[in-house]
């Protein structure tokens, strides 16, 4: 892990110091306050215990995330996970017992009857274990050097519900790995989307953010995010990222 990201690190006690400001904060409101939400659980899993260590700190030092446990390989978050039931996992991929990989379809693959929203950070960009993952249910993807506030905006996107996909790294992940992902047949129209949704739909398979689709089709921010959530709910799909992978896999995008 680089400086960038231990860079925000505080020194001994902030973490406790930052569970009193929740407390302390709570306490202040006054009975027409509206109720707080309650802080974004999170358990860290990474089998180097100094990432590990820095992670916890930094998560646990904002006053809506909470660290609610630390492990050091893919079983024993697959253990914490279920028995600690937290809305984020952040996971490293290449752990011993059992990988990253394999923890995530454990946790959040098809078939799991309560997933868990998994965020992957991992030390090697466009790794080929980053794609399995993504392919496993994983709903992120972060390096482990990207800056600290990379890192929470993360965790908070992806407890929100949302896929957490650096457009550069879609088109650099998905053009690796097209060949691997694209159907042997002719593709097919998915007739299921209209003309605009398709196009929508290819411009996301190409990495673009919601703003550059705007910019691309000259139509605003929020009719894009309409469009998007029309795609995913029409094709069965729970994000961005698989939305990417099923462009490809049916041939919308070559």
């Amino acid at each position: 892990m680089s400086g960038g990201m231990l860079a925000g690190r505080p020194g001994d006690g902030t973490a406790g110091a930052a569970q009193a400001s929740r407390t302390g904060s709570a306490n202040l409101a006054t009975p027409g306050d509206a109720t707080p939400n309650p802080p974004v659980r999170v358990l860290v899993c990474d089998d180097q215990a100094l990432i590990r260590t820095g992670f916890a700190t930094i998560i646990d030092a904002q006053p809506d995330l909470e660290v609610v446990g630390e492990c050091a390989d893919g079983r024993a978050a697959v253990d914490h996970a279920r028995r600690l039931e937290p809305d984020v996992v952040v996971m490293d991929v290449r752990m011993p017992v059992l990988d990253g990989i394999e923890a995530t379809r454990l946790l959040a693959g098809a078939g799991v009857e309560r997933p868990v929203k998994v965020l992957v950070v991992t030390t090697f960009n466009l790794d080929e274990y980053v794609y399995e993952a993504l392919r496993a249910g994983a709903s992120g993807f972060l390096l482990k050097d990207a800056p600290a506030g990379q890192l929470l905006a993360g965790i908070r996107t992806v407890a929100s519900g949302a896929a957490l996909l650096a457009p550069e790294v879609t088109r650099q992940l998905v053009g690796r790995y097209a060949a691997r992902i694209r159907p042997a047949e002719a593709p097919t129209a998915d007739t299921a989307l209209t003309p605009r949704e398709l196009e929508v739909l290819r411009l996301i398979a190409d990495g673009r953010s919601n703003s550059e689709i705007a910019a691309t089709l000259v139509i605003s921010q929020e009719t894009v995010k309409t469009y998007v959530s029309r795609i995913l709910a029409k094709l069965n799909l729970r994000d961005r990222v698989q939305a990417v992978v099923h462009a490809y896999r049916t041939g919308l995008v070559t």
